[in-house]
């Protein structure tokens, strides 16, 4: 598996720092950027980071240095942002099911705020009128996305505002002659198909003429990256080429100038991230091995959640001829990451590597069965520096309140 990082960096922040370890290569996040950028035009294209996939401070300060503005989902995640010293202007806020007072903290934050649903939309024109520019989440019922539990745009889906909804939020916005600059539509994640981004360009294409403010397309995010050996993930070139085209064709066709916006977060993030364990314990059960490592669902739980695949290398042993493990974590649960695949052979002591966890890896963590969450590394100019440590047993203890004596 090609990676940024080498097996002899991974040992060495092990072995410097404790496992299990989060590892992530700050280089490796700017090429992904520059990878858009330079199949993109510019001119009519905005990049917003995804932030829900890793909103440590110093990897948004990456992000930000590399000049990608950033897209948020929680007001938190807004405060982080504004923390780090994103302008306002560069920070995108898209809501949903959330509590209008937070909305409303959005706006008062003076950034760019996308709305979906009926509802919260009412609310806005009623406080709001025309005197704040927001944007509006379309569902278009698309299904798209590697996994329905990912796969964000279908008709059962509880995002956006439906289509068949129309006629309500054409009403809504002439009540309050609200001021609608941003149409926003995303179906999924793990979208490998060009096409999808397309139909989802048709459909603005069908309602535009409706909204007269709009200058903003948001075609959301979802762009998909390689997990397996040899896999092919989103055609960026070939992607960029056709949303350069059909964004200067509805531009003509509207007669006003309209940009587009993504939010890319795994595709920034995933592949320059690194989650290292080290191996407990080898159990032999008939024909299976099972490889028993240092961490668990509670460190990351997207193998148990969405069935995702990570490849998994022995960086202590690389070079041993390879034997098929089910690689299982310490949890109290049916906590597997891999089963029958085949790896270096093992040793206990051994440290694993899983690629591809820069995304929703250390963000969906917890302390399931009271355990310490791991720390994380950045290596950024051949240099690995600590960016948070991992819990110790005082923070099991922080936030309740203690015993009466």
């Amino acid at each position: 598996m090609k990676s940024s990082l080498t097996y002899e960096q991974l040992k060495q922040a092990a072995e410097k720092f404790g496992t299990p370890l989060y590892v992530y290569h700050a280089e490796k996040i700017v090429s992904q950027y520059q990878n858009l950028v330079t199949h993109f035009d510019m001119k009519q294209t905005r990049f917003f980071y995804a932030c829900k996939a890793l909103t440590n401070i110093h990897i948004l300060q990456v992000i930000k240095n590399a000049g990608c503005p950033i897209d948020c989902s929680s007001i938190n995640e807004v405060k982080l942002a504004l923390h780090v010293g994103f302008e306002p202007k560069n920070i995108l806020y898209t809501s949903n099911s959330v509590s209008f007072d937070e909305i409303c903290e959005a706006v008062a934050l003076g950034i760019n705020v996308n709305i979906d649903s009926l509802s919260n939309l009412e609310k806005f024109g009623a406080k709001y009128g025309n005197t704040y520019a927001v944007g509006v989440r379309i569902r278009p019922n698309i299904m798209a996305g590697g996994n329905l539990k990912i796969s964000t745009g279908h008709d059962k889906s509880k995002f956006g505002i439906p289509l068949i909804q129309f006629n309500e939020l054409k009403t809504i916005q002439e009540k309050f002659q609200l001021k609608i600059n941003t149409l926003h539509i995303h179906t999924g994640s793990e979208i490998k198909e060009v096409s999808v981004f397309l139909q989802s360009a048709a459909v603005f294409e069908s309602i535009l003429g409706e909204f007269p403010s709009v200058q903003v397309l948001d075609f959301g995010g979802g762009f998909k990256v390689p997990y397996t050996p040899n896999e092919k993930g989103t055609d960026i070139a070939l992607l960029g080429s056709e949303v350069n085209k059909v964004m200067k064709k509805m531009s003509e066709k509207f007669g006003r100038p309209l940009i587009a916006w993504f939010e890319p977060g795994k595709y920034l993030v995933s592949e320059a991230g690194y989650f290292i364990s080290q191996v407990n314990v080898l159990k032999e059960q008939g024909e299976i091995t099972f490889a028993g490592i240092n961490t668990g669902l509670n460190h990351l739980i997207r193998p148990m959640f969405y069935d995702a695949y990570h490849h998994i290398d022995n960086i202590s042993h690389p070079d041993q001829a390879k034997k098929n493990y089910a690689v299982v974590g310490n949890i109290c649960e049916t906590d597997t990451f891999a089963w029958d695949r085949p790896i270096p052979t093992i040793s206990e002591g051994d440290f694993l590597v899983f690629y591809n966890a820069g995304a929703y890896g250390y963000e969906m963590s917890s302390n399931y069965n009271a355990r310490y969450k791991p720390a994380q590394v950045l290596f950024e100019k051949e240099e690995a520096k600590l960016i948070s440590r991992a819990d110790d047993f005082a923070d099991l203890l922080r936030l309740q309140i203690p015993l009466n004596p």
